[in-house]
């Protein structure tokens, strides 16, 4: 995937579309360097996530992993939702099948995903 590739964002900010479903991005309220630092935490585990794998490693990898999820907590990509309105998490769903699909839609017919 292109560094440089960007997916279309809800007008509330909460997701970004993938091939149809919504992730949960991060929380905007976050300090730049306080982001910054757990993305960097993130990076790291990812690599060691292939590093394990690659090596066979299952402890090596489940230890990364739990450093992915430790990190994507922080940021708020997981765990309880940083917005207060009380609007259900919709991560990972097909954004079809959400609240969410007139919005897309109208994106799709416009040709951005």
């Amino acid at each position: 995937m292109p560094a440089d590739r960007t997916y279309p964002h809800t007008p509330d900010g909460r997701y970004f579309v993938v091939s149809g479903r919504l992730w949960r991005t991060s929380n905007p309220g976050l300090a730049p360097e306080v982001r910054q630092e757990w993305v960097d935490k993130l990076m790291k585990a990812r690599r060691q996530v292939g590093l394990a794998k690659k090596a066979g490693d299952m402890d090596a990898e489940r230890k990364a992993r739990s450093e992915v999820d430790q990190a994507k907590r922080a940021l708020g990509e997981r765990g309880p939702v940083w917005w207060t309105d009380g609007a259900p998490d919709l991560n990972r769903r097909m954004v079809a099948n959400t609240p969410y699909a007139g919005w897309y839609a109208a994106l799709a017919a416009d040709g951005a995903d």
